[in-house]
């Protein structure tokens, strides 16, 4: 069977997958949700934008034959990755994703875990300190209650909508980020505190290494729940599923 995949993208595993499949030869589009303006380009065709809910990943999937379905995207992407459960099954597509393992506290961390942004932003009810704040643009605007913060903001892309803090900094940068680099930036910036996602992988881990090199604590935000899906930790592993799911009809 020929396949024709959708890869829903938007992280590093996913461009690695991507290249992957195109030295394979095997075609496929690759999907992006929109919320950064110039994504990494691919050796696949791509488009852009959401799909319009269960319903219309659906009905894509069908009008556009797809074949197989990898969900790539960032672990905190959880409606997209619960549509993809629900409109795969639906459509009769298998579906596999492509995760990162999760960050595991280890040897000099100093971790407080909270379940979600909200938690997070109840962690930060406190006197003001200095805080690398890195948990993307769109969640910004959740933090105002707590202006009393400097906040070093790490961004891919300037935030649209005015900031809600009276003291912070904007670093433009793309990862992988290295060790040395966030060492050296948290330093300048006499960062006190870190508030992460969980993301996993290796490509924002470096400012997790250099918090615990530091001595500094650390706000962890843990992973959504998820449905219940087949999983791959590794570009080989998807390809290897690929390989034998011809006739495999489901989730």
């Amino acid at each position: 069977m020929k396949k024709n995949l959708l890869i829903l993208g938007g992280t590093t595993e996913a461009t690695a997958l991507c290249h992957s499949l195109s030295a394979a030869g095997i075609g496929g589009t690759v999907s992006f949700a929109g919320r950064v303006k110039r994504p990494v380009r691919q050796p696949l065709p791509q488009r852009v934008g959401g799909f319009g809910g269960v319903a219309g990943l659906e009905r894509y999937l069908t009008d556009h034959a797809i074949s197989h379905a990898i969900d790539a995207t960032h672990p905190f992407a959880a409606q997209m990755s619960a549509n993809a459960v629900a409109a795969c099954e639906a459509a009769g597509v298998p579906l596999i994703a492509l995760t990162r393992p999760a960050w595991q506290a280890g040897p000099g961390d100093e971790w407080t875990h909270v379940p979600d942004i909200a938690g997070a932003v109840a962690a930060l009810d406190r006197p003001a300190v200095r805080v690398m704040l890195a948990v993307g643009r769109m969640h910004l605007a959740e933090f105002a209650p707590n202006p009393q913060h400097f906040y070093l903001l790490r961004l891919i892309d300037r935030p649209d909508a005015p900031l809600p803090f009276a003291d912070c900094q904007i670093v433009q940068d793309r990862g992988p980020f290295s060790i040395a680099g966030d060492l050296a930036l948290m330093r300048a910036q006499r960062i006190d505190l870190v508030v992460s996602k969980n993301s996993g992988g290796t490509g924002a881990y470096a400012k997790i290494i250099a918090a615990r090199q530091l001595g500094l604590p650390v706000v962890m935000i843990d992973r959504p729940a998820l449905p219940a899906r087949r999983e791959a930790h590794s570009v080989d592993e998807v390809l290897a599923w690929l390989a034998h799911s011809g006739t495999d009809r489901g989730v």
